[in-house]
């Protein structure tokens, strides 16, 4: 097995996530804030991308709790779909639901600060991500 790249897209910001290349465990990379231009933001990513060379990409796909796709599951498909016209491998959507909760008690766990540090619930939240899927295809 070999790297993968996950991602936590939102509207403002991408938490970014890589695996070990044995994929066996989750490290957080880095938030990155976008600008609003699909073009830039695509390409930040795919710098990112081709820095890791994974052979798959991870979008976490933000579910409702009833397991159906809403509004920002929609926005999540459109950007990776972008993503993915540009940078040509594997992909997979995963389950993101409660990741976030999940950074937040990490870093309460960690004893950092979650009030005003949305870029590091982000990166922890790609991390949390990973780490689920990388656990449920062992």
């Amino acid at each position: 097995m070999q790297r993968i790249l996950a991602l936590d897209v939102g509207d403002v910001r991408v938490g970014l996530a890589v695996s070990d290349p044995l994929g066996i465990t989750a490290q957080g990379l880095e938030t990155y804030t976008r600008t609003g231009d699909v073009d830039k933001d695509c390409n930040y990513i795919i710098n990112i991308a081709k820095k890791y060379a994974p052979v798959k990409l991870l979008f976490g796909l933000p579910k409702n709790m009833d397991g159906s796709e809403g509004f920002q599951s929609k926005k999540v498909r459109d950007f990776a779909e972008e993503i993915i016209k540009r940078y040509a491998c594997e992909h997979v959507f995963y389950d993101e639901r409660l990741t976030t909760v999940s950074a937040k008690r990490i870093m309460n766990e960690r004893m950092m600060k979650t009030k005003n540090n949305k870029a590091a619930i982000d990166r922890i939240a790609a991390a949390v991500i990973l780490q689920s899927y990388l656990d449920s295809i062992i």
